[in-house]
């Protein structure tokens, strides 16, 4: 059995430029990633069985990320004839991201499960390939693939390796789930966000256009960023539900944590412009 990270992400800031004709939103967003995540467990099979063994409630194993990430890897190794015989697995996760909670949990999930597998299996698919199989799973997927902070426009296919300063971050999850179409839809999210270079955008105060429909949607989100507001620069990462605030110094995070009111959850992570799924298989690579 080995083990494996998969972290989440923080988008630091989040533009809604504007709106295809099939309904997708162009954007422009700064993902980081940070050493705080789920972990799966992963134990190799050889009698070609692939099995979840912690389902998620409500949701059938085979529409799971995870198990529909290993498929498509099977599947695409098989066809290229790069999947050893017998190629099968166990897979176990510890889930601490929440669902809905912007942090990107499936799609890391899903990215950790194609890179694992992929180099535990011995198929050989390159970064390219993996990330290509990933985008077809969800438009986070591929960031999570290439390990690598990024600047990402178009529909957040399109991305550019970035390296934001690596801040500390207290995140917040104010105890609510938010589904990314109840944003999208909504007729008052900005979607005329100019496009800008990323040097221009870095040099000016981070914002998420989706801030707006989430503090005006859920009341726990606005009170969680009211508070937060009074002690650093905060703001909603992707579609929410989650809240971070950034600080230049882990002590300075947690002790604004310990102030947190009872009906805040929140932790404190570090930015990483390498992701420690990345650091992983280049430690696993290096070993071998």
């Amino acid at each position: 059995m080995s083990q494996w990270p998969s972290p989440a992400k923080l988008n630091l800031f989040l533009y809604i430029t504007g709106q295809r004709a099939d309904g997708y939103h162009t954007l422009q967003t700064l993902f980081q990633f940070i050493d705080y995540g789920d972990t799966l467990d992963i134990a190799l099979r050889n009698d070609g069985q692939l099995n979840l063994l912690t389902p998620v409630e409500g949701v059938a194993n085979e529409d799971n990320l995870i198990v529909r990430a290993a498929r498509l890897l099977m599947k695409a190794a098989a066809e290229s004839g790069r999947l050893p015989a017998g190629s099968g697995a166990d897979i176990t996760v510890e889930k601490r991201l929440p669902m809905g909670g912007g942090l990107g949990g499936g799609s890391s999930n899903a990215a950790t499960v194609l890179v694992a597998l992929n180099h535990l299996w011995g198929c050989g698919l390159s970064q390219d390939e993996l990330a290509a199989l990933g985008l077809t799973l969800g438009a986070d997927v591929p960031v999570f693939v290439r390990g690598h902070a990024a600047f990402a426009e178009g529909v957040g296919e399109l991305l550019s390796p970035a390296n934001p300063p690596e801040k500390w971050y207290l995140v917040a999850h104010p105890g609510v789930s938010i589904p990314t179409p109840v944003i999208f839809r909504d007729p008052e999210l900005p979607r005329n966000s100019p496009v800008r270079s990323i040097e221009t955008l870095l040099k000016c105060e981070f914002h998420n256009d989706c801030e707006l429909i989430a503090r005006k949607r859920f009341r726990e989100v606005d009170a969680a960023l009211s508070w937060l507001l009074e002690y650093a620069p905060s703001r909603l990462t992707g579609t929410g539900a989650c809240v971070f605030a950034e600080f230049d110094t882990e002590s300075a995070a947690r002790q604004v944590l310990e102030q947190a009111p009872v009906w805040l959850h929140g932790f404190v992570a570090r930015g990483m412009n390498i992701s420690p799924l990345q650091q992983a298989i280049l430690a696993q690579t290096e070993f071998r």
